[in-house]
């Protein structure tokens, strides 16, 4: 009887003993799963991550790319139509554009005594052109009801030709008004007030 009861009680651990090893093994082969998952779902965010940063940074070089390609193209057109400019100023027609800007010029600057700045290679036709020019600002200023007779003269004192391309610079109140007529200076202006719509010529929202 104590052998049949020592058995029975053998048995009961060995059975006990196997169910708690189960049971322990399921809860770490479950833990197991769990943590693999884990790192599994965590290296797939990672690389979700990565990709969008990369997919990003793709997309920012490329818009950089095009944004230099369009700003190259801008001026390169820039720098030809200066140089249509400066193939002007030596053709017949520079004379009467000479003229207009004085004209302008006088307009804008509204002094009494002007002195003009030109290029040495210029003298001459702002000489040939400076009486008319003025005989058309006080016509002009006559017509506005703000008559004037301003006494305007050129400056010995010669533009620098690598400073411009031609066109001239009025000075006023011993140099202390300054107000640039040359062709540079307005194609300047120009530029930056036409650009949006250069800008929108040139480069459909698409490119």
């Amino acid at each position: 009887f104590i052998m049949q009861e020592a058995h029975e009680k053998v048995n009961e651990i060995r059975i006990k003993t196997d169910h708690d090893f189960n049971l322990e093994k399921q809860n770490l082969v479950h833990a197991g799963k769990l943590k693999v998952q884990e790192e599994y779902a965590q290296k797939e965010k990672d690389l979700d991550i990565e990709q969008r940063v990369s997919r990003s940074a793709a997309v920012g070089n490329a818009r950089i790319k095009k944004m230099k390609a369009r700003d190259e193209l801008l001026e390169a057109l820039k720098k030809e139509t200066l140089e249509e400019l400066a193939a002007f100023c030596k053709s017949p027609g520079y004379s009467e554009l000479v003229k207009k800007l004085i004209v302008q010029g006088l307009i804008k600057i509204e002094e009494t005594i002007v002195e003009i700045h030109a290029r040495a290679e210029d003298h001459a036709i702002v000489k040939k052109v400076l009486p008319d020019a003025i005989a058309d600002f006080k016509f002009l200023m006559a017509e506005a009801g703000r008559p004037a007779a301003p006494k305007v003269t050129l400056s010995e004192s010669s533009l620098p030709s690598k400073m411009c391309r031609g066109g001239v610079v009025l000075s006023a109140l011993g140099g202390k008004i300054m107000l640039n007529q040359t062709v540079d200076e307005r194609l300047n202006i120009a530029y930056t007030d036409m650009m949006p719509a250069v800008r929108h010529g040139l480069f459909s929202e698409s490119t």
